[in-house]
């Protein structure tokens, strides 16, 4: 199904013609997704969607009383709904790659002591499906189903260096828009750094994302083109030449663990990495 801004050419690969009320429903609950935290108001949402109160007020009611939107004691204000839970973990539970890759990264975690990260690409951002946390570095909150630019992670430039010489722009928006004053934000430079990154065979998100942090990302070739990364995030005042060389031989033989024993797509997962 396309979106209302999708292309001529999606619609051709798709040869399904877009259900308007459909994407808005999608749309929506995404723009909820995407806010974490943050509950937003009636207008807020009718604005980001480009659609009128009044259907977008019918379309968050209907939502809320399925369980996909949820409300505050006034009713005011809207965010994501317990249903959307029930989706993201039957994903979760089914996907076959999962299920091999945790184990290697919960290992990874504990002989490194590093927090460690499997992501999926999706359109232009990386969306985590896994962390393992290092004890030396706890977040208050999971990363799952999380989602980043692509440009601007170690996981994300590290299956976009496998794109190089096909798609890699539709998976890049169309501005760069910094996260930290070391994100790169010019397309040839970021051209640059892919190809870099092509030739070592792993990605670096140098502080892109968190100022203070470095992460290393290694393609996981287990589908073509490649659309799961995972990563290894360290603060950058742990880090010494020696250190980075362990973590490196670490990463690449994790890597190759997993790629021996998960199942191989040579025709890709587009469903899971799709442009757009």
């Amino acid at each position: 199904m396309t979106t209302p801004g999708a292309s001529d050419g999606d619609r051709q690969a798709t040869g399904v013609r877009g259900v308007k009320s459909a994407a808005r429903t999608v749309e929506l609950l995404e723009l909820l997704a995407s806010r974490q935290n943050r509950p937003a108001r009636l207008r807020e949402l009718s604005e980001a969607l480009g659609a009128p109160r009044s259907s977008v007020y019918a379309l968050i009611r209907t939502l809320a009383s399925l369980g996909w939107v949820r409300t505050d004691p006034s009713g005011t204000q809207y965010s994501i709904g317990i249903r959307a839970l029930l989706a993201g973990t039957t994903y979760l539970d089914t996907d076959p790659y999962l299920r091999i890759v945790q184990p290697h990264i919960n290992d990874l975690s504990t002989s490194l002591d590093e927090t460690i990260h499997f992501g999926r690409i999706d359109r232009c951002d990386i969306v985590y499906l896994a962390t393992k946390e290092s004890s030396q570095y706890l977040r208050p909150f999971s990363r799952v189903g999380r989602r980043l630019p692509a440009f601007s992670t170690s996981m994300g430039k590290s299956l976009l260096a496998e794109r190089l010489d096909t798609d890699v722009f539709a998976h890049v928006p169309a501005e760069l828009t910094a996260l930290t004053p070391r994100t790169i934000t010019e397309r040839d430079a970021l051209v640059d750094d892919l190809e870099l990154a092509a030739e070592r065979g792993y990605a670096i998100d140098n502080e892109e994302n968190y100022l203070g942090v470095r992460c290393f990302g290694f393609a996981l070739r287990y589908t073509s083109p490649a659309t799961d990364a995972i990563s290894c995030s360290v603060p950058v005042d742990r880090l010494s030449d020696e250190r980075v060389a362990e973590i490196i031989a670490a990463m690449e033989r994790t890597r190759l663990a997993i790629e021996r024993m998960a199942p191989v797509d040579l025709a890709g997962a587009s469903e899971q990495g799709g442009a757009g």
